[in-house]
């Protein structure tokens, strides 16, 4: 594409103002390869990656190519809370328009693309599926963890803190040393979150460089895996690779299994349908559930234990994970990535090097993936739920409905003691259209833990939810604000949850479902500007809130 911006006497206009930035002739006859980076002075995911930017730069120039460093929206989603949550995952499309807009304005030869938080990730990649040009993603990496009054501790341990205040479990000086230590350095968090989660599959698919989910941001190691990748995204332009001759349903089949093995979180879910369907790949509930069905646990990664993402990193990592997934014919090694080899290929040397921190599959945490998929009348569509981390005594489970139509209301319920166990926290209005923008219940869900109501209060949402140690029933489909049935859901209705059988229940005869539906009033959406168009133009949970195709 770029030789249409540099090539021939009709583009010395083009060459003009390439030469006014100080590129010469000779510069001008190499790949351009765009670096489109989130570096950014808010939020430590981002903080730092002009250094990777730098890095990956000299891999291209390295390589024979001509880098160009372009910027990238990134909101920051431990930063974004309140209303500014609700911009966190609209924003994946607004980077991935901006992407787009960049390489086709552009005419970029290839794109080297650098995201920090877990929703800038999946949108550069969703911008550079739309042109198809060749790419490569290096992720900014995860932050290590700081020990703080003796344990590892990261901005999970924070906001759970602020529950453990509130319960009487921990000292305001306590909360203040986490505060103060649980977050030393940049990064994008120390535990198995949706930022790092993506990365780890994006090894998975072969889109990303081995160790791209685990090299710590502050280390020798990522910032030689930018320098690789900048060498890599040069050499797929000579070989014309473009990413959906990677990314293929082979390859998601791979990234689900993964997924499972490892214990990400449901967000990951949504990410991975707007992905395959960028590339016209349909993955559905039905999908995923059959996959982790069949696919064992291997791993339980901070924030459900302490071990982080250095220790899955120097365990063996994503790699490792892949190696004793194929021993039993679990993974499709054939798959190409952007290295030239096959998958099979770049972890055919890997091997599980603590066992405490990677399971083998003769003796996994699970049988079963981490994540289940559950229907019934209050989610016709569906709802996921981290079953890995769910307390044994919810895995079948009836508790009494406490109803909130928004995140703020449920968050001062459970601090303000209202909250006891044997409830089920209902928190709608939260959904893609409804919210909108389907905002992450980690407040609530840390609150939980933090007043130590984990193992016998669940929490269910038609909003996200992500790394947690809380029974976290999510994305439940039809959300309230279209009208599904958990916007008929009442205080005191009895709730049905049976993880091991897929099913979610609201335990109300069938005639007073009917008629509570036929007497719905829909709560008002409150938005305007960006977030009003948005509500229009995104689809359900399910269909991994991408926007419409047709108007």
């Amino acid at each position: 594409m770029g030789k249409n911006l540099t090539q021939g006497i009709e583009k010395a206009p083009q060459r003009a103002l390439y030469k006014a930035l100080g590129l010469s002739d000779a510069e001008l006859e190499k790949p351009i390869i765009a670096i489109v980076s989130a570096q950014s002075g808010i939020g430590p995911e981002h903080a730092h990656l002009s250094d990777v930017a730098e890095a990956v730069k000299m891999g291209v120039i390295a390589s024979g190519g001509t880098p160009v460093i372009l910027p990238s929206v990134g909101v920051s989603d431990g930063l974004a809370m309140g209303v500014g949550k609700k911009y966190a995952l609209p924003s994946r499309e607004i980077v991935a328009d901006g992407v787009e807009a960049m390489l086709v304005g552009h005419a970029f030869d290839g794109v080297a693309l650098i995201p920090g938080a877990g929703n800038v990730l999946p949108g550069m990649l969703l911008g550079a599926l739309r042109v198809n040009v060749p790419t490569i993603v290096v992720s900014g990496g995860p932050m290590q963890s700081n020990i703080v009054n003796g344990k590892k501790s990261s901005v999970n341990a924070v906001f759970e803190g602020v529950g453990g205040v509130r319960g009487g479990k921990l000292s305001l000086s306590e909360l203040q040393d986490l505060e103060n230590g649980a977050c030393g350095e940049n990064g994008s968090g120390a535990e198995l979150n949706t930022a790092n989660a993506m990365s780890c599959l994006l090894e998975t698919l072969g889109i990303a460089l081995p160790e791209n989910g685990t090299a710590l941001a502050s280390s020798a190691d990522r910032i030689r895996l930018a320098k690789k990748s900048g060498e890599y995204i040069v050499k797929a332009v000579e070989d014309d690779v473009t990413p959906k001759m990677i990314l293929t349903k082979d390859a998601f089949i791979n990234a689900i299994t993964c997924e499972n093995a490892i214990g990400a979180d449901a967000n990951t879910v949504l990410h991975l349908i707007a992905l395959a369907n960028e590339c016209g790949i349909e993955l559905t509930y039905d999908t995923f559930a059959k996959i982790s069905n069949i696919t064992p646990t291997l791993c339980s990664l901070s924030p459900a234990t302490e071990h982080d993402m250095d220790a899955f990193g120097k365990a063996g990592g994503v790699m490792a994970v892949l190696a004793e997934l194929a021993s039993k014919g679990l993974i499709k090694g054939n798959m190409r990535t952007i290295t030239g080899k096959t998958l099979a290929e770049q972890y055919a040397e890997s091997e599980i090097k603590d066992d405490s921190v990677i399971r083998s599959v003769d003796n996994p945490l699970s049988k079963t993936g981490a994540l289940a998929f559950l229907k019934g009348n209050l989610a016709e569509n569906g709802a996921v739920v981290l079953r890995s981390t769910v307390s044994p005594s919810l895995l079948k489970f009836v508790g009494k409905a406490k109803c909130f139509d928004c995140e703020e209301d449920a968050v001062s319920a459970i601090l303000g003691g209202k909250i006891q166990s044997g409830d089920v926290v209902v928190i709608r209005y939260e959904g893609p259209q409804g919210g909108p923008g389907m905002r992450e219940m980690l407040s609530p869900l840390s609150a939980l833990v933090g007043m130590g109501l984990a193992d016998s209060v669940a929490l269910i949402t038609d909003g996200r939810v992500g790394a947690t140690k809380a029974t976290a029933i999510g994305h439940v489909s039809p959300e309230a604000g279209v009208g599904g049935k958990i916007a008929i859901v009442h205080d005191g209705d009895k709730i049905k949850i049976d993880i091991p059988n897929s099913k979610l229940e609201l335990d109300v005869p069938s005639k007073e479902v009917a008629t509570r539906t036929k007497k719905l009033k829909l709560k008002d959406v409150s938005a305007s500007g960006y977030l009003l168009r948005y509500a229009h133009l995104v689809t359900s949970a399910e269909k991994g809130a991408v926007m419409k195709k047709k108007f």
